[in-house]
């Protein structure tokens, strides 16, 4: 989507009030990827559903962004950024609402689509406005505002979706959204109006759009089904996966030779873009996948409130904070292949350090391979985007943004599935291996002289074993993130040395 030119109608405190109501309303969304995160134990306990397809929560709103990002450049070219961002914030409130009066899985998840297919756009559109309504030499002030609103959301959302579930009802961290989204569309409508952009009549790839839902689709209904339905023994699974196969060949044969395709494949002819991209995207799923892990095994296994679990998610941010302006200068200064490995890397040291912790790890033990990890986060995500967009003609930046940011969407969306999977299948497995080195009577002998009956003994150990299968399955997914993160450091010295580099903010 390529940024519009300055319009310079609004001025003063009123350009103020402009870009302060497109940064809240890009908190918002940014806000809405984490705040469900810690409270899928809420979730799941309210509805009564498992942990596995609590994350169908999570997931089902980050592919249905995933898909509508593409299409935003399409949709302000042929409707104007600023009407389309407005029916955005309204749709994003309206599904809001229906998420938190949601009584079932089914509705809730269906309602998640919504809100991801909405909010999808107003993360692109609110950068792109604030280009637009402030000059050429305010760009760097207005995008500076505009990262924060990204970085501080992920920080608060684990504490106000923790703070909220614990004190009030899960279904409050939905309807949280609904005063920020009224004002934010009210006060786009009244001061955006005369900012709105050019429009054209464009034709829209509706068979390379079809195809494109059409795999996603189904590849999210593997990962959400697969687990319940025991993988490729399942007749359904089996068709999925050929609808996936072949709707993905399908849509990249499509949309390599079509004329005005809804993602620009061809920009994957960039070694440097195509490297970078698979990088991110490997880093994004382990990482992705250790937020959503974390906040649940710590209240199904070391009892912590949800309000707990969100401060301890949330140490990460604080690094990532302070770091993102440091490591953006850094960027333009040192090879940016050098720091994003070292990023990298130190990511995979954090995750290995993670695959130690035990049942009775203390809050600081959990904590600090938190902070280290956002102090990384910025090394990586900053650097590998700009050797991502300083690879590709100034005219595919935007199309080049948008494909890397449906595959760092989806990468999440995959990454949170597997964990969740792994996870679970693997705590069986070590259940099993523990309970057969287990000489049990002797245990049980002394609890029934401590005054336990026979069976509250049996309970007591049963439920000990559990404990610890769920800490044994948790360290071998992180052991497996870890060698995700490395390999994923790795890779990108297989890039050729990057001679352009392009702001960060064009990333996202």
């Amino acid at each position: 989507m390529n940024t519009a030119t300055f319009s310079g109608e609004l001025k003063g405190g009123r350009l103020l009030l402009a870009a302060f109501f497109l940064a809240l309303a890009n908190f918002m969304v940014v806000l809405d990827m984490t705040i469900a995160n810690v409270s899928v134990p809420h979730i799941t306990g309210s509805l009564a559903v498992s942990s596995t397809q609590g994350t169908w929560v999570i997931t089902s709103y980050a592919v249905a962004e995933a898909i509508c990002v593409p299409l935003t450049g399409w949709l302000v070219g042929r409707f104007g950024a600023v009407r389309v961002f407005t029916v955005c914030l309204i749709g994003f409130t309206t599904f809001s609402i229906l998420c938190g009066l949601s009584n079932s899985l089914a509705m809730l998840v269906i309602c998640r689509i919504g809100q991801g297919l909405f909010g999808g756009p107003i993360m692109p559109l609110s950068q792109t406005l604030l280009m637009h309504i402030f000059p050429p030499e305010k760009h760097s002030q207005a995008m500076g505002m505009w990262a924060m609103t990204t970085v501080v959301g992920p920080i608060l959302g684990p504490i106000l979706g923790g703070t909220i579930s614990d004190n009030f009802s899960w279904h409050w961290i939905f309807f949280i959204n609904i005063p920020v989204g009224i004002l934010c569309a009210v006060g786009v409508m009244r001061l955006l109006k005369t900012a709105e952009t050019p429009i054209n009549k464009l034709p829209i790839d509706t068979i390379g759009l079809t195809l494109l839902v059409v795999w996603i689709g189904a590849l999210q209904l593997i990962l959400d089904l697969g687990h319940e339905r025991d993988w490729f023994n399942s007749t359904l699974i089996c068709i999925l996966a050929v609808i996936l196969v072949i709707g993905f060949i399908a849509f990249f044969i499509w949309e390599y030779y079509e004329k005005h395709p809804i993602v620009n494949i061809q920009i994957f002819r960039y070694r440097g873009f195509t490297i970078a991209t698979t990088s991110l995207a490997f880093a994004f799923a382990a990482f992705f996948g250790s937020i959503v892990l974390i906040p649940q095994w710590l209240q199904i296994n070391l009892g912590y409130t949800a309000s707990w679990a969100g401060y301890l998610t949330a140490t990460m941010g604080f690094g990532s904070l302070m770091m993102s302006p440091i490591v953006a200068k850094m960027a333009t200064k040192y090879d940016p292949r050098a720091l994003s490995s070292f990023g990298l890397m130190i990511l995979g040291c954090v995750t290995l350090m993670r695959s130690f912790w035990t049942s009775d790890a203390d809050f600081m033990a959990l904590a600090l391979p938190q902070i280290i990890q956002g102090f990384a986060v910025p090394f990586f995500f900053i650097p590998l985007s700009n050797i991502a967009l300083g690879v590709v003609r100034p005219d595919e930046v935007a199309s080049a943004a948008g494909l890397m940011n449906f595959m760092r969407t989806m990468a999440g969306a995959i990454g949170a599935s597997v964990a969740v999977t792994i996870w679970d299948d693997h705590t069986k497995l070590a259940r099993s291996e523990i309970v057969s080195s287990m000489h049990v009577e002797e245990t049980q002998r002394n609890l029934v002289n401590s005054g336990f009956s026979p069976e509250m003994a049996l309970g007591t150990i049963s439920n000990l074993v559990d404990k610890e299968a769920l800490t044994v399955s948790v360290n071998h997914v992180f052991l497996i993130f870890a060698m995700i993160f490395i390999f994923a450091g790795l890779i990108i010295w297989l890039c050729p040395k990057p001679k352009n580099t392009v702001g960060p903010g064009a990333a996202h």
